[in-house]
């Protein structure tokens, strides 16, 4: 059966509700089936130093999404050459799962710099792309502002970020709210993010 996936990429270091919440209205609220929360063992705009190992990561993302039948894990990124581009592993699931039609979910913050993405236009030529809304600077370019293969949701807009997370219990403040609580224990567990 065809299924209409959305993949939602990120570090997911560590995964919080925001990403929850957005996952889930993306797939309540869209014409979406599923969500895979898609894993990036390394984005080359940010820092390595600051990430966790891909398998801890998975796990915190396993573990905050087993209770949804819609939202699944994907460690789809962690096979393909350094340094990937999203255009690289759409082609490489389109190609593993030819039954399923993909799409991209991105931040309105995302879109502000799609334009610099590798490819952008292959992208649009051949896949869908769910914004949501997100509290940032910049303008949208003209050429996305009304594009048929994007599509704006209005998804709650979730202001919590896994820097603040890493910040505070770096700083030994308390975070448990942000996180779904197997997600909490594990980082507990692990004693990570705390120097």
């Amino acid at each position: 059966m065809n299924k209409k996936i959305g993949l939602y990429f990120g570090t997911f270091n560590p995964i919080h509700i925001g990403h929850l919440i957005i996952a889930n209205h993306m797939v309540e609220n869209s014409d979406l089936d599923e969500i895979w929360m898609v894993v990036t063992p390394h984005n080359p705009f940010k820092k390595k130093s600051s990430l966790l190992d891909n398998h801890h990561r998975l796990e915190m993302v396993y573990l905050a999404t087993k209770e949804y039948d819609k939202i699944q894990p994907s460690d789809i990124e962690f096979k393909l050459p350094q340094p990937n581009y999203t255009i690289n592993t759409l082609t490489h699931i389109a190609e593993k799962y030819p039954d399923n039609a993909f799409s991209i979910i991105m931040g309105e913050d995302n879109l502000k710099s799609f334009h610099k993405w590798k490819n952008y236009e292959a992208i649009l030529d051949d896949y869908q792309v769910y914004v949501y809304p997100r509290i940032s600077e910049g303008a949208i370019e003209t050429e996305f502002d009304k594009h048929p293969k994007i599509h704006r949701v209005n998804a709650p807009i979730v202001e919590i970020s896994s820097t603040m997370i890493r910040n505070a219990i770096k700083a030994g403040k308390g975070v448990r709210p942000l996180l779904s609580s197997n997600v909490w224990n594990y980082i507990d567990e692990m004693n990570f993010y705390k120097k």
